[in-house]
């Protein structure tokens, strides 16, 4: 499946909140081959760190627009972090062969 644009209801960032505080929530985000996460809007800027995976998918909302409004395919590198701005809504896809995890931070501040 690669549709251009998903809807629906927007839910969480990830997977599993793991801390949440003034400053910070930190996520797991755990996928399966094939799973998605819902529908989700980044409100914060945030740093995903990259656990483990091969290939990702990012599917973008109905509601998206600019450079988040594009669907896009990456290769996994485990052990890389990155470092993003807040907007986009999107879900994401575990495209690949292996389990995807990935560690969510929204910085709050």
């Amino acid at each position: 499946m690669t549709e251009k644009t998903c809807d629906g209801p927007l839910g969480d960032v990830a997977t599993k909140l793991l801390h949440e505080d003034d400053q910070v929530k930190i996520w797991e985000m755990a996928l399966a081959p094939g799973e998605q996460t819902a529908p989700h809007e980044h409100k914060h800027d945030y740093i995903l760190v990259i656990i483990e995976g091969d290939r990702i998918a990012g599917v973008p909302h109905v509601r998206s627009e600019g450079a988040s409004a594009k669907y896009i395919e990456a290769e996994v590198d485990p052990g890389a972090w990155y470092k993003l701005e807040k907007g986009g809504i999107e879900l994401a896809r575990n495209i690949g062969e292996k389990y995807y995890r990935e560690i969510v931070i929204e910085l709050k501040k």
